[in-house]
């Protein structure tokens, strides 16, 4: 293997040789002469405009760029097709014209080759070859140039054409000039591209046998089952003999020669290649009639079997392999050295393709490692995995550490689709770690290296999304693309980093126990010492400490653990020498200044941001400070912040800043000097993964891949948070395991919430009697003193009240009670969950009655909702009864109640019945002996008795009762250690969807490697339902309040997570906005749009402008496309402007700004590729800015970078004046919440894109836009003012003693809760305007005046009281708290008190 050389752009690069200076220059920023680390864009230097690309457009014609301008030019790709293009001198003989179509370009060398031969070698007949790939066809020109290159060509080849939209492009294209073609020969593809095959008589339906059309089957059985498409079609090459006995002697050779046709293609060599041409010409071209070129049979390859690039041929058998193997002279390994299983395409091996495969073999085994490299012929790469990587002495144990896969493909199914389920059976069986590493595949490297997207998003979809759903994880792209001959090349920096970080993978399988050492992360956000430890959700410290115990149990070395995690909490916050509450965390390390440039290779890069080291974060001015403490081979380190949140200067740059000196110490101290085997992140989450660099597919000179260096990092995060899971995984190669959020219990309701809710109760049983004026009196009174005389219109005086007839106070009274079952209902989390600590039995129940409420049509058998199964048992349909409690009908509001009620018992005595003595679920010996003996009827039953709902349909109930049992145990089994040991163990993590457990239980049970879904899947049918119903509301509440009028424009913000657990429901609502429907295509994928007729949508289309958040921009990409596709459709309607708002003001602001209409309607804007947030969060958490001017500037400067859909390879792209123009038209600005564990005041990111005061800052009228919300987290969706919503979570979570009192039973972590409540919601007084002053009055009577809270604060987290007494003072000091005086005093008095306790003063 020595001296085996391969060239990456351009220059030499000796794979094998395994010199200390190659191995030490892992991600050095030379690794590629145009890999020079480029940080310009991420200066600190104010916000810059990029430069226009290409010039303009002049006119409504799609901007195209020249080769070489930004990412792909706009467009996918820029190699010129031309560069495929071979023509020959014809000097007498005939000459014949072959145009191919391919999806990827490992074909383009070979069938060049195969062509060279023939016209250096065949004197009768010479070929000329036009090759395109298929994502090339997107560009105008290019599809010209394609229909000209058809319509002259004799024979027409496609393969592995699945994308719809293109796939049309080759429909519109070869169809017309199927009649001219000799040939036409389409392998695997789409149905519609496949029935334009043409070989003399022979036709796809032949294929059947008896008759039966086997392309029809295919189609119908391509979407129902699943093995692929292509793995059908091989099958049937296989048992061609029997499909040819049905037919006719003439149309058996046809058949033949098609399925000769697809073995040459498969084997893809230029023999097989050459001999295709000559065949298919001799036998269809009329010009080379009576030539026999006597092509030779084709040459074939196993399916599946074993290849390395120095073996003498491929293997079948592993021990033959293994015999070869370890008889070789060139290289020695040692005993134990770590084995890597690699799965390539077969496709790469016999084009001969393969460079970048060598490059990765070659590297392993200079680093040691022994490799089994394995191929398939299909697309199902699970066969050679089972066949290949176990022990061939046959003792069922897996032979490889670790496997990697190079083609990028989900393990079973290729780009058409994947069957997840058989991936994951294979793997969970091999249990070893799975890397799934990609080549570019629509990019070459120079393209993707300039790129700020990183990976096509094309390529994202189906080589990072749809691995995922495998358990696949890391990335990494390990080989670039020749822009000239169209082979694939190894990327050395790329391959080095793969190959440490898979060979440090399979150590974690070698390594003993207590010899492994482990760096546990904890995150500090916003920077403050109390609150070290952030994770959504978690008690850190306790979970941490639980961790330990386990791991201390399981043969880890953890030192000297403290004796509970009070002690633990102090030993890593507070240093040994200093006092108790010293304002330094524990110095675990000084890095001097040498060490570190010394030992970070990208030191000098952030100069350039942060100047000289060690700079003044994370340093005392001459070293640089790691913080943490180290228990035996376990360090637990504070992980550095951005740097940046404090500097209002730096939070107005569009892009975000490189990390610090300290942060880039903190993760070198873990690699080379801690000599962490493993990083373990603890909870959702921190920042690494939010460092600059490309979006998908990082470079060496990206942050997040410098800082993870070659450290295997496990991730706990969140299962309600996939879409940031997935950036973690992409970004930081994350292996992620799930942990549960606490159990939800309802609100319930305290002081005079409950004592409202008594005098109703009184009204119903007297409300013909003579008291019922005075008591109505009493509650309108009551519920002017709780405040929600702002959500229910109450009448001004008691004379009013007198006067009122029945009707009139019942509709009072109901819109009171309807506001108390709104706050007395919801769903909260109480407490912080503990990793490992599964919710009891009890604790369960809110969340199934919540999973009971749900339709689920789409389940096997179908499940009806418990609140529809009840209403049903007296009548009534459940909608109805929805819809009269939200006008507040008295007596429907009751009947919701009742229902309620009902549901609640019945879910309750279901679990009773499965609670064992431990009140955990087991078995309940009284329940079970009563059912065995007869004396015991269905639990539901007994809760149902005696009431009116009795009589529901118990066969329904068993189904539901069913889906609950399930349910139920899935909620209480929890893996969340198990499978932190086994991923230090080095094995496989199970997959699994992350998401809200109530609507979808799948995400259950935690201790999964969260993933989210296939992006092309989304919107759903389902969700375009669901999503109608919220913006039919939304549209008639604004109607209501504006005198009838519509809005003419809504301003949508797009969250990554929402629409991962909703399915796309915010998505599809953008849509129905505009009046375009989504549609799936052939397979399922949704990227077609349809126009809803003005007549069917019944109003006027309505203007959007969306921001998405960066997390939505990253994961979902495709569907950005679609939604600047759908709106600009919208606006090309020709219709009148009064009933088209998008058309109205794409041709105001086109006129406007100068652009063409297609221009001006550009809506879909996010940050920057890289960049995540307004930095409006940032400002305000840390009191950094000074007035509401700046941070609307924050907003501007970095959310106005536009998606284009005619340059979706661009990325975002800095539009201020289209995004300012769109910004000024906005009536209504919108955002969803989709569960109940996160609301607006639950974390930053809401108030951080609300744009509310900034339209009014923008609109020339400065009028303030309605600002709403709608809630979806149960059956009966809402659309509720911002202001309802905002009041709704303070009664709910803020002032809710049982919301306050669960987050201080976690001490220290808990008053961190109730502070960032506060903060969050000054924020929104920050962005909206829309926080009461009684909140905050109410919030400070509960926090401050009450002298027993104030010192529980004070004592269990003295720096988070600190900030929360700041708030309150902020909040009066920027006018959003109108405080009286004494209040004022009693506050700055506290923080006297509480600075004195910070410094030890006593």
């Amino acid at each position: 293997m020595q001296g085996q050389a391969q060239s990456i752009a351009g220059r030499p690069v000796v794979a094998g040789s395994s010199s200390t200076a190659r191995l030490q220059g892992r991600r050095n920023a030379a690794a590629a002469p145009q890999a020079t680390r480029k940080v310009t864009s991420m200066v600190a230097a104010g916000p810059r405009l990029p430069k226009p690309i290409g010039g303009d457009s002049g006119g409504d014609e799609p901007l195209r760029i020249s080769l070489g301008e930004g990412m792909m030019g706009g467009g996918f790709t820029n190699v010129d097709p031309e560069s495929r293009r071979v023509v020959p001198e014809a000097n007498g003989r005939t000459k014949l014209k072959v145009v191919y179509v391919v999806l990827e370009a490992q074909y383009q060398a070979s069938l060049s080759a195969a062509v060279n031969k023939i016209n250096t070698h065949r004197k009768e007949v010479c070929v000329e070859l036009a090759g395109y790939l298929l994502e090339e066809l997107r560009d105008a020109k290019n599809f010209e140039k394609f229909k000209k290159d058809v319509a002259s060509a004799n024979i027409f080849i496609g393969s592995l054409i699945f994308i719809e939209e293109l796939a049309d492009k080759i429909v519109e294209a070869v169809g017309p000039a199927r009649e001219t073609l000799d040939a036409c020969l389409i392998f695997p593809s789409m149905p519609a591209v496949m029935k334009l095959n043409k070989l003399g008589s022979f036709s796809m339906s032949q294929l059947g046998g008896g008759g039966k059309s086997a392309i029809g089957e295919f189609m119908k059985n391509m979407r129902q089952q699943n093995d692929n498409f292509e793995e059908q079609l091989l099958k049937l090459v296989r048992t061609l003999p029997k499909v040819l006995k049905y037919l006719p002697s003439d149309k058996a050779q046809d058949a033949r020669n098609y399925v000769n046709s697809l073995q040459y293609w498969l084997g893809g060599n230029d023999e097989n290649l050459e001999n295709l041409i000559l065949n298919i010409a001799q036998s269809y071209s009329p010009a080379c009639k009576g030539i026999d070129f006597a092509p030779a049979e084709p040459e074939l390859f196993p399916d599946v079997g074993l290849w390395h690039p120095l073996a003498p041929h491929m293997y079948e058998d592993l021990k033959e392999y293994l015999n070869w193997y370890d008889t070789r002279k060139d290289v020695k390994f040692e005993k134990d050295a770590p084995v890597i299983g690699l799965v390539l395409q077969r496709s790469h091996l016999v084009t001969g393709d393969h460079g970048h495969y060598d490059g990765v073999v070659a590297e392993l085994e200079a680093r040691g490692a022994k490799v089994v490299p394995v191929f398939a012929g299909g697309l199902d790469f699970s066969a050679p995995v089972k066949k290949f990587f176990y022990d061939p002495l046959g003792s069922g144990r897996a032979f490889v550490n670790c496997v990697v896969s190079l083609t990028g493909f989900a393990l079973v199914g290729g780009p058409a689709r994947q069957d997840a389920p058989k991936a994951v059976e294979a793997l969970k069986s091999l249990n070893v770690p799975y890397l799934v590493s990609l080549p570019l595949v629509f990019q070459t490297t120079e393209e993707w290296l300039d790129s700020e997207l990183g990976v096509h998003p094309v390529q994202v979809a189906l080589q990072v999304a749809l691995p995922e759903l495998d358990g696949g994880i890391e990335p990494i792209v390990f080989a670039g693309r020749d822009s000239n001959t169209g082979k694939s090349h190894s990327l050395p920096d790329r391959i080095d980093s793969l190959c440490s970080r898979a060979i440090n993978w399979a150590k974690l399988a070698k390594k003993e126990k207590r010899e492994k050492k482990l760096a546990i992360t904890v995150f500090s956000f916003p920077p403050d010492k109390g609150n070290v430890g952030t994770a959504a959700y978690l008690n850190v410290f306790g979970s941490i400490y639980r961790v330990l115990k386990d791991l201390r149990a399981d043969g880890y070395n953890v030192g000297d653990l403290p004796a509970n995690e009070e002690g633990l909490i102090k030993s890593v916050l507070t240093q040994a020498e200093a006092k108790f509450n010293s304002a330094d965390l524990n110095i675990a390390y000084k890095m001097s200044v040498d060490e570190y440039q010394k030992l970070c290779p990208y030191a000098e890069a952030l100069e350039e941001n942060w100047g000289k080291p060690p700079g003044n974060l994370n340093s005392n001015g001459q070293e640089l400070l790691i913080y943490g403490k180290q228990f035996g081979n376990v360090f637990i380190g504070v992980q550095p912040t951005f740097g940046y949140e404090g500097d209002p200067m730096r939070l107005l740059f569009s892009k975000s800043a490189s990390p610090h000196h300290g942060f880039a110490a903190y993760y070198t101290y873990l690699e080379k000097i801690f000599g962490a085997d493993a990083v373990l992140h603890f909870g959702t989450h921190g920042s690494l993964e939010f460092m600059p660099g490309k979006q998908v597919g990082m470079s060496g000179v990206c942050y997040p891949d410098s800082l993870i260096g070659t450290i295997p990092n496990l991730y706990y995060y969140a299962a309600n948070n996939p879409s940031e899971a997935t950036i973690a995984k992409r970004r930081s190669y994350a292996n992620t395991i799930s942990y549960l959020t606490p159990p939800a219990e309802n609100a319930g309701l305290y002081k005079g919430l409950k004592e409202l809710k008594e005098l109703i109760s009184s009204y119903q049983s007297m409300r013909d009697s003579g008291r019922a004026v005075a008591i109505c009196a009493t509650i309108i009174e009551t519920a002017r003193q709780c405040n929600l005389d702002k959500d229910v219109k109450l009448p001004e005086d008691d004379e009013a009240v007198k006067n009122m007839s029945i009707d009139e106070r019942d509709a009072i009274v109901g819109g009171v009670y309807r506001k108390l079952m709104e706050i007395e209902s919801r769903l909260l989390p109480c407490g912080l969950h503990v990793v490992g600590c599964p919710p009891t039995a009890e604790e369960a129940v809110a969340t199934l009655v919540n999973i009971a409420e749900l339709d689920r049509p789409d389940n096997n058998p179908p499940i009806r909702g418990l609140p529809g199964l009840l209403a049903a048992a007296i009548g009534r349909d459940i909608e109805e009864i929805y819809a009269g409690n939200n006008k507040g009908v008295l007596a429907d509001v009751d009947l919701l109640q009742q229902i309620t009620e009902a549901c609640r018992s019945s879910v309750r005595e279901f679990v009773k019945d499965r609670t064992g003595f431990d009140g955990r679920i087991g078995t309940n010996w009284l329940a079970q002996l009563s059912k065995s003996l007869g004396l015991s009827v269905e639990p539901w039953v007994r809760a149902l008795q005696g009431t009116q709902f009795a009589s529901a349909d118990r066969q329904e109930l068993i189904t539901l009762f069913t889906y609950l049992e399930f349910c139920l145990n899935q909620v209480v089994r929890d893996n969340e250690l198990g499978a932190l040991r086994e991923a230090l163990e080095g094995k496989y993590t199970e997959p699994g969807p992350g998401g809200d457990p109530i609507r979808n239980p799948g995400v259950l049970p935690t201790g999964k490697n969260i993933h989210a879904l296939d992006p092309q899947s989304i919107p759903t049918a389902a969700a375009l339902k669901n999503a109608r119903v919220v913006v039919d509301r939304l549209l008639e509440r604004q109607k209501d309040e504006m005198g009838g009028k519509y809005p003419e424009s809504i301003a949508v913000v797009l969250w990554g997570t929402d629409n991962i657990k909703t399915y796309g429901e915010s998505l599809a609502q953008v849509c129905m906005m505009v009046g375009v429907k989504p549609v799936p295509d052939a397979l399922g994928r949704v990227n077609k749009l349809e126009v809803i007729p003005l007549e069917e949508l019944g109003r006027p289309r309505i203007d959007v402008v969306v921001n998405c958040s960066g997390v939505f921009r990253d994961l979902f990409v495709n569907q950005m496309n679609l939604l600047d596709r759908a709106i600009k459709l919208a606006a090309e309607q020709d219709e009148p402007l009064e009933m088209n708002f998008v058309r109205k003001h794409a041709l105001e602001q086109a006129e406007e700004l100068g652009v063409s209409v297609r221009d001006a309607a550009t809506r879909v804007f996010s940050n920057a590729s890289g960049s995540y947030s307004s930095n409006v969060n940032l400002a305000v958490e840390n009191s950094s800015w000074s007035d509401e001017q700046q941070l609307q500037e924050m907003y501007l400067s970095r959310k106005s970078f536009a998606f284009n859909s005619d340059r979706p390879g661009a990325g975002g792209e800095m539009n201020r004046d289209v995004f300012t123009a769109a910004m000024k038209t906005v009536d209504v600005t919108f955002q969803n919440l989709d569960s109940s564990e996160i609301s607006l005041t639950d974390v930053s990111h809401y108030f951080d894109s609300d744009p509310t005061k900034l339209v009014a800052g923008l609109r020339d009228d400065g009028k303030m836009p309605s600002a709403f919300i709608a809630d979806t987290t149960t059956a009966n969706a809402q659309v509720r003012s911002l202001g309802e919503t905002v009041r709704l979570d303070a009664r709910t979570k803020l002032l809710n003693p049982k919301w306050y009192e669960g987050m201080l039973s976690s001490g220290y972590e808990g008053v961190r809760e109730i502070q960032k409540r506060l903060t969050n919601t000054m924020g929104w007084s920050a962005t909206s305007g829309m926080v009461d002053n009684w909140v905050y009055d109410e919030a400070n009577a509960t926090f401050i005046e009450d002298p027993e809270m104030a010192q529980r604060l004070m004592d269990a987290n003295p720096n988070s009281f600190r900030k929360l007494v700041a708030t309150f003072l902020e909040a009066n000091g920027r006018g959003y708290w109108d405080a009286k005086p004494e209040q004022l005093e009693r506050l700055r008095q506290m923080y006297m008190d509480v600075e004195d306790k910070i410094e030890g003063v006593e």
